[in-house]
């Protein structure tokens, strides 16, 4: 048998197995049999038996990390024990499939919970003692190391235009536009740029806002927001609390993570005066 014959036949028994279940009216069938029941609520899925016993409920998340970045995954927990709730991976039959039909795939083809007989709860506890490594691509690792280092600077701007970390006064803007202290994000294009300090007033960056780019004193640039809509590429406005912590991670010698301050214990002086 030819080696394409061979791939075609391969291919048509995948397609034939990917479309042997069904779910209508609540009523997910396996190969025309009956064998679980799901409810939505509030965009969480709630498995059940035939007789309508609650076993799991799984839920969407879809969060930007960090710039364009996102991330997609499901949150799995079981109805007869809730000490912990996991973060899985999940699959579709295709790109156009909604979220319950791409929870119901994942559970009988992804997860393995739902069988012929029905919602297979041993498999179910089996997941949560091993629980299966979500598999994130480079990108995403990325942003997620990136929203780290980010989240513990805890960076805010104040009413006067100084970043803050965790607290403590570390850089400031200029050049500022009228609209600031009104509006959060920096919607006014200027050929004028906006300029980043540190606390010492180094130079630290700019904020170019013709073509929404920063670029640090040494050269590095990057353009803040790029999203996908469609097929077009939107560059959103960013807030000043982005543009700062955008430039913490460009570059490093910026903001340091500030450390808590540890007191010891007061001790009373006994000394004769």
């Amino acid at each position: 048998m030819k080696k394409s014959t061979i791939i075609f036949f391969t291919v048509l028994s995948v397609l034939f197995s990917a479309q042997n279940f069904k779910t209508k009216r609540g009523i997910i069938s396996l190969d025309g049999v009956h064998v679980a029941k799901i409810s939505n609520k509030s965009n969480i899925y709630t498995f059940m038996d035939l007789k309508e016993t609650p076993m799991y409920t799984i839920e969407f998340i879809d969060k930007s990390i960090v710039d364009s970045v996102r991330d997609s995954y499901i949150k799995l927990n079981r109805v007869y024990n809730r000490d912990k709730t996991i973060e899985l991976d999940y699959i579709s039959p295709s790109a156009f499939s909604g979220e319950e039909r791409s929870a119901v795939y994942t559970s009988i083809k992804g997860l393995k919970i739902i069988d012929n007989k029905g919602i297979n709860i041993k498999t179910l506890d089996e997941i949560f003692k091993e629980v299966p490594k979500r598999k994130l691509d480079s990108k995403t690792k990325d942003a997620y190391t990136t929203r780290s280092k980010i989240d513990k600077l805890n960076i805010e701007v104040n009413k006067v235009g100084e970043i803050l970390s965790n607290g403590v006064p570390v850089g400031y803007f200029t050049n500022l536009p009228v609209s600031f202290g009104s509006e959060d994000t920096i919607t006014d294009k200027s050929f004028v740029d906006i300029e980043i300090y540190d606390a010492k007033s180094k130079l630290i960056g700019r904020y170019i806002t013709t073509t929404k780019q920063l670029k640090t004193a040494g050269g590095k640039t990057f353009t803040l927001y790029r999203e996908m809509s469609g097929r077009a590429s939107i560059l959103k406005y960013p807030t000043y609390k982005a543009i700062a912590e955008r430039m913490a991670i460009m570059d490093p010698s910026f903001i340091k993570v500030q450390e808590k301050v540890i007191v010891g214990p007061v001790e009373k002086d006994n000394t004769v005066k």
